[in-house]
C-alpha cells in the first residue's frame, strides 16, 4: 500500500492502524494523525476532538476531492488543528508533500511536523482539487476528449505528454495509476465547486468510470 509505504518516516516511530475501531486505544498517546480515510468516515471529527491532546492534536486527511472548510461545515466543528495533504495513489509517495490548512494557525504546527519528518511539503489554498490533482486530472480529461474525437491514439498522447511536458507518465497511464474512479470524482467535485467547463467531465472518462474499467 502506497500511504503506509510513504508514512515509515526514518528514525521515527508510528502506528498504522487498519482498524478504525483501535483509534480509540491510541488516540491519547499520539500528537500527529493521518487518517486517509477520514473524508469517507466523518464521524471520526468528533472522536479527535475529544482527545486529551485536544487544541494540540495535529490530524491530516486526504483532501484532494474536498473543501476542509466545507468538510467541517457539514461535519464538524473541530477544536484540532486539522489539515488537508494530497493523498491520491502515485501522488502521496513523494519528496515534496500537498499541504492544505483550515486555519492559519495550524500553519506553524505544520512545519514543526513536518521538520520532525524530515519531509518537505507545499502549503496550497484550501480549494477541492488543490493544484497538482485539480491540474492533471483536467489534462487527462482533456486526453479523453482528444481520443474520443480520434485526433490521436492513447499511446500517441501519452508519448506525446511524456516527450513534451517530461511528466513521468502520460495522461491515460497517469489515469489508472490514480485510478479512474478518482479521476472521475475528482472531476466531478472541482466542476460542482467552480461550475468552469474546464472540468466537466468526457463521456468517455464518464463510461469507463461507470462501467470500471481501465481507460
Amino acid at each position: 500500500m502506497e500511504q503506509e509505504y510513504s508514512l515509515k518516516f526514518p528514525n521515527r516511530a508510528y502506528l498504522y492502524l487498519q482498524d478504525p475501531a483501535e483509534l480509540g486505544l491510541w488516540l491519547n498517546q499520539v500528537e500527529v494523525v493521518f487518517d486517509l480515510l477520514l473524508h469517507e468516515q466523518p464521524e471520526r471529527l468528533a472522536q479527535y476532538a475529544k482527545a486529551e491532546k485536544g487544541n494540540d492534536l495535529v490530524v491530516f486527511c486526504n483532501a484532494a476531492k474536498l473543501q476542509l472548510a466545507a468538510f467541517v461545515k457539514e461535519h464538524g466543528p473541530v477544536n484540532f488543528h486539522l489539515c488537508g495533504v494530497n493523498a491520491l495513489p502515485s501522488l502521496f509517495n513523494r519528496e515534496v508533500l500537498e499541504i492544505s490548512v483550515l486555519k492559519p494557525e495550524s500553519e506553524k504546527e505544520v512545519k514543526r511536523v513536518m521538520e520532525v519528518l524530515g519531509t518537505g511539503y507545499e502549503l496550497v489554498a484550501d480549494r477541492v482539487g488543490m493544484v497538482t490533482p485539480r491540474v492533471l486530472c483536467m489534462i487527462i480529461n482533456e486526453a479523453c476528449y482528444t481520443l474520443q474525437e480520434g485526433t490521436a491514439s492513447k499511446e500517441d498522447i501519452d508519448l506525446g505528454m511524456k516527450l513534451g511536458t517530461n511528466y513521468p507518465f502520460g495522461p491515460f497511464e497517469w489515469a489508472n495509476k490514480i485510478g479512474v474512479a478518482n479521476v472521475y470524482e475528482l472531476l466531478e467535485a472541482v466542476y460542482e465547486d467552480t461550475k468552469d467547463e474546464r472540468y466537466k467531465i468526457c463521456p468517455l472518462l464518464k463510461t469507463a468510470y461507470l462501467k470500471g474499467e481501465e481507460l
